[in-house]
């Protein structure tokens, strides 16, 4: 039969053109050779000069799977079933002192090497432990990723079966520089708003919209999963992550969620729904994160505890049930789940543990497997197998409930709740060990079962994605698809879109352009940082100040302006106070939305759960105690501000994380703004006019501290809102254009009574 593929040479690699079949990258000097068979070519990934099935494009990505499933050893299994940890590349700057990496053994800065060159600890994991996927954080460069992802390729195609690199990513495309996946990024992707703000436009196609446009720059960057979306149901208003949830409303989050893994994992021209254009998705986090009792997250030993004070557990999966797991697209379901760190009080009415999500072998194998019929593959959250830190506040290894347990026996025991990955490990031995527990225990058949049915699940998101035919990037295209005009536009216009206009008095805004403005800079005290290490006092000159040149003159003194614009964010506290436990405390203080000092004189006592390794008591009750926001200076500059200009107009913007108390702000503001963490620009062609505000308040304002004491973390709207000075409620829906309150089709379309 005549041959009907051809071969061209690329930077690095030898792309082969298989006519109407699938086209094949090969790395340059590979020692993987070219199969004909009835005239198209297919690699020979074993060496033994015959097709297999796994190496056959033409079969389904099942048949592929179970076949090379069934060729792997258990060592290699073991390597599939680590994801490492945060990948820097290059390893350079401060973060390379937290997530390391050296090249020859000197650090970047002393190696001389390209920034796109492996790391020793990068060739040792993919060829000595077989790791598959890995969790790409920095990136200097589209360049840089380009280079590095087919350097990264050759490699795992030089290794064993050829089974290629899996590269993931956290959400990288947020408009904000605070996220701690943000910080090290260079590339220039398109900007969007994050989770809260897409929900502020009230509109699913807008989701689906960015997870197209977010899919394609990923798989350009050589990124073929998404750890997202992040569907938790939003119901505790004190929580860290509640930015990057798309709220507390059931509907609108199981609509955003199939918008969102739609456009990521959805090839068009693809039978099935998957192939070279697809990402998998992986929602986070099962059963629902967004229960944590008093608002304290489970990154930390004093947040572990989930609860269920209004019993709706079930409405928290709904989420996954008919939103993850019920796609419109042909890919059907989200490729993969993360369980949360946390410990689901009480949940477990069958084997009464409570245990981290991924260790609980009734959420995981009795919900999730067997009662909801999900067959993707779970991933633990990152860390979770390692040791706990010496403090409650430490960010450290986060096995709660099973502390006492050696690192290989909390593999095992997650492995026997049905978990098929762990996230942050890159280090097989565990794995290995847990393997060798379970043939104790279940026999070597069971135990080689086991780690096949883990190992099919994935390969499969391998395969679905086209990598084992071509994991390499072509630098042009690539260079021309990341941050290309058409996706900066589209990710800007999501900015504007979600910013939201809660206060317009005597119509000051939109102000006009040219005129003097006055900025104050911030003040923040220090505070334990998400790595839990003190930020130091700090003075923050607001981004918005530099920007607002291009609309404004910007003045020295409020006396001189014509108006002030007050570059703010919600208060930040923490639900533990190092200091409070040296006093001979418990170290619990409530976390606060309000900024001037906040005593918790009506709060829950006893807590409803408690018990750690670190403590002598069960009880974390805050009751009687205080807390006060890092950034009260933020009230004082506004108030300050209402003073000095007299007369003259106070435009007040709130970067807003969490739900806030606006009891204080809002009477010195005679504009009102929130937005979520978008650039300046997006918030100044608001406030000038340039672009009319339709953003609706995906979130509840709560009226004070009281009615956020007395409502339970895991039931939605459930607050007494905040009412301001012209009469309008701060209530979920409620925003303003210019000519007033907002009462467009979306207002009806999401209402508060249809989200509980």
């Amino acid at each position: 039969m005549d041959q009907k593929w051809t071969q061209t040479e690329q930077d690095g690699y030898i792309l082969i053109n298989n006519g109407d079949g699938q086209a094949l990258g090969l790395a340059a000097g590979s020692k993987v050779k070219i199969l004909t068979v009835d005239g198209y070519a297919f690699k020979d990934f074993l060496g033994t000069g015959e097709l297999v099935p796994y190496e056959d494009w033409r079969l389904s990505y099942e048949e592929r799977a179970r076949d090379l499933a069934e060729r792997l050893s258990i060592e290699d299994i073991a390597g599939l079933m680590l994801y490492s940890a945060h990948q820097l590349i290059p390893a350079k700057g401060p973060s390379a002192a937290v997530f390391g990496g050296t090249y020859g053994g000197k650090s970047f800065e002393e190696s001389g090497v390209e920034p796109w060159a492996l790391t020793d600890q990068q060739k040792e994991f993919i060829v000595k432990d077989k790791v598959r996927h890995v969790l790409i954080m920095g990136l200097e460069s589209t360049e840089t990723a380009v280079r590095w992802n087919n350097q990264l390729q050759a490699l795992a195609e030089n290794s064993g079966f050829g089974i290629p690199a899996n590269n993931s990513s956290d959400p990288r495309h947020g408009a904000g520089s605070t996220a701690e996946y943000m910080g090290v990024t260079g590339e220039a992707i398109s900007k969007w708003a994050n989770g809260i703000g897409l929900s502020a436009s009230f509109d699913p196609l807008l989701v689906r919209e960015f997870g197209e446009i977010a899919s394609a720059e990923y798989r350009a960057l050589g990124i073929t999963t998404a750890l997202s979306p992040q569907i938790d149901l939003a119901t505790e208003p004190r929580w860290m992550r509640f930015a990057d949830t798309f709220g507390e409303h059931t509907q609108m989050t199981i609509d955003m969620t199939k918008a969102y893994c739609d456009g990521f994992q959805t090839t068009e021209d693809s039978k099935t729904g998957w192939g070279k254009d697809s990402v998998n998705t992986m929602v986070k986090h099962f059963p629902g994160g967004g229960t944590c009792e008093g608002g304290r997250d489970a990154h930390y030993a004093y947040g572990k505890y989930a609860v269920y004070p209004g019993g709706k557990a079930k409405e928290h999966i709904r989420p996954f049930t008919e939103g993850a797991f019920a796609l419109e697209g042909r890919t059907g379901k989200s490729s993969a789940v993360m369980p949360y760190y946390t410990i689901s009080y009480g949940l477990d009415q069958k084997y009464g543990e409570n245990v981290g999500n991924s260790y609980s072998k009734y959420l995981i194998q009795d919900l999730l497997r067997e009662e909801l019929g999900y067959e993707g593959v779970v991933c633990t959250d990152w860390g979770i197998t390692h040791e706990i830190g010496e403090a409650e506040e430490t960010f450290a290894g986060k096995c709660w409930g099973v502390e006492h347990l050696t690192e290989a026996q909390r593999h095992c025991k997650a492995l026997e709740a049905g978990v098929d990955q762990f996230g942050g490990n890159n280090d097989a031995a565990p794995v290995m060990e847990a393997y060798r527990m379970l043939c104790e225990k279940y026999g070597a058949e069971a135990a080689e079962a086991r780690f096949k049915r883990s190992a099919c699940r994935l390969l499969l998101n391998i395969f679905r994605t086209g990598l084992f035919e071509n994991p390499y990037l072509n630098l042009e295209e690539s260079l021309q698809t990341v941050g290309c005009p058409a996706y900066i536009k589209k990710g800007y216009e999501s900015q504007l879109r979600s910013v939201t206009l809660l206060k317009n008095k005597n119509r000051v805004l939109p102000l006009k352009e040219g005129i003097k403005v006055y900025i104050p800079d911030r003040f923040i005290k220090s505070h334990l940082s998400f790595m839990s290490t003190p930020t130091g006092d700090q003075t923050v000159v607001p981004a918005g100040k530099q920007a607002a040149a291009e609309y404004f003159t910007v003045v020295d003194t409020p006396e001189e302006a014509d108006a002030a614009l007050c570059f703010i964010e919600s208060p930040i506290s923490a639900g533990y106070d190092p200091e409070d436990r040296k006093a001979g405390g418990s170290g619990y203080v409530p976390v606060t939305l309000q900024y001037r000092p906040y005593q918790a004189v009506k709060s829950r006592q006893p807590s409803l759960a408690g018990g750690d390794p670190l403590e002598q008591f069960t009880d974390r009750t805050y009751c009687g105690k205080w807390n006060r926001a890092a950034n009260e200076a933020d009230l004082d500059l506004v108030e300050e501000m209402r003073k000095r200009m007299g007369d003259k107009p106070v435009i007040t913007i709130v970067a807003l994380k969490n739900p806030t108390v606006m009891t204080e702000l809002e009477p010195c503001s005679d504009a009102l703004i929130v937005e979520y963490g978008v650039s300046p620009q997006a918030v100044l062609d608001v406030i000038t006019g340039r672009f009319t505000p339709e953003g609706l308040l995906p979130v509840q304002m709560p009226a004070n501290m009281e009615t956020v004491e007395n409502q339970k973390e895991d039931v939605a709207f459930d607050m007494e809102c905040y009412r301001d000075e012209e009469g309008h409620t701060y209530d979920f829906g409620y925003g303003m254009n210019f000519d007033g309150v907002i009462t467009d089709e979306r207002v009806h379309r999401y209402t508060v009574s249809s989200g509980v």
